[in-house]
């Protein structure tokens, strides 16, 4: 069978060695003769996978002592809402950045716990950019923010300054370069762009705020009640964590400083393309640009007839994944940790020979 080039929003593309282990697992975990979706989440074998796991992003990502690290279930949708009642303070109130779909959509939550402000938005530009100038007054128990956003294409490339506790949604670009994250109070991720499948959800914490929140949390919604039981509170996504722990061990083989650099790599290869071609372009600001998610579409005054045309021509080349979000139209092409360069490449051939036949 031909190769297939996943440029998938989500689930996406993950390391074929992972794939290969994994499946092995389901199979005979450890030759204990069970599958692991059979074996117990409280038996030694899975809770060693639970602990490497969690120790694998702190080592990844250089954390102390002082951070919590958790594996939980729900999704970053269900982390808009823990991360505002976990967050919130004595003045009840967070700030908020709004750059995207998912971004919005965290504010709206917040809204149910606090007072959720809008201190920034590019929602009047489409969500074309990352808002530059904003306030956030010391009245605000935190920031809230969301790293890269896959339906416009814009990602930040500098942690924001903020004289508040910082969190961030990292769902679709966690582990994808270098980046300091002891900067941050709260950072929450689902796994299913760089980490592993659809099913876990990592949140990390500093435990001084475990605990702390003025709010009154349910108890599946607090990060303190599965902090106080190691993410095995209940049955945690035990196949989901397990691959997670997998594609943790290849991140720290190849290391984040080398993933980082073939991703902007891949970034700058495609972009140039889209910048040169007249049959395209960008729909993110160049300086936002993000590494995981170019968003591109026909260039002005061409027939919308030949979106379905240059699709056509991907799947010929056994390209998949490429139609942009149904809310915005035009082309996406993902490019998460896993994906090569090579799948790049066979794009761009692509785009040429489409500037070639219609030009």
């Amino acid at each position: 069978m031909a190769k297939t080039h996943n440029f998938s929003a989500g689930p996406s593309i993950l390391p074929q060695e992972v794939f290969q282990e994994a499946s092995q697992a389901v199979l005979d975990f450890n030759a204990a003769g069970l599958s692991l979706l059979e074996m117990s989440h409280r038996s030694k074998e899975f809770v060693a996978v639970m602990d490497e796991a969690q120790a694998l992003v702190k080592e990844i990502l250089k954390l102390g002592e002082d951070y919590e690290v958790m594996f939980l279930q729900g999704g970053a949708s269900l982390g808009f809402l823990i991360s505002a009642y976990n967050m919130q303070g004595a003045n009840k109130k967070g700030a908020y950045i709004s750059t995207g779909a998912w971004a919005s959509k965290a504010l709206k939550e917040g809204k149910w716990v606090g007072d959720a402000v809008e201190v920034a938005s590019s929602k009047p530009e489409n969500y074309n950019h990352i808002p530059k100038s904003y306030e956030v007054g010391a009245d605000f128990d935190f920031l809230h923010y969301t790293s890269n956003n896959t339906i416009f294409g814009t990602q930040y490339h500098a942690v924001p300054q903020s004289n508040v506790p910082l969190v961030c949604d990292m769902s679709s670009d966690i582990f994808c370069r270098e980046v300091d994250a002891s900067k941050f109070d709260l950072i929450y991720a689902g796994a299913q762009k760089n980490m592993g499948p659809a099913g876990a959800t990592l949140y990390i914490a500093k435990k001084s705020l475990l605990g702390n929140s003025s709010a009154n949390i349910p108890t599946m919604l607090n990060l303190k009640t599965h902090a106080d039981k190691e993410s095995m509170f209940n049955t945690p996504p035990v196949f989901a964590v397990y691959v997670s722990m997998l594609v943790l061990r290849w991140i720290k083989k190849v290391g984040l400083k080398q993933i980082g650099a073939t991703n902007q790599a891949k970034a700058d290869l495609l972009y140039n393309e889209i910048d040169r071609n007249g049959m395209f372009k960008g729909t993110a600001a160049k300086e936002d640009r993000s590494l995981m998610n170019a968003c591109f579409v026909l260039n002005d005054g061409l027939d919308e007839s030949l979106t379905q045309s240059f699709l056509d021509m991907c799947k010929e080349a056994n390209i998949s994944g490429l139609k942009g979000h149904r809310d915005v139209g035009g082309f996406r092409a993902s490019m998460y940790n896993a994906l090569p360069l090579e799948s790049v490449q066979a794009l761009v051939d692509v785009m040429k020979s489409f500037e070639s036949k219609f030009a």
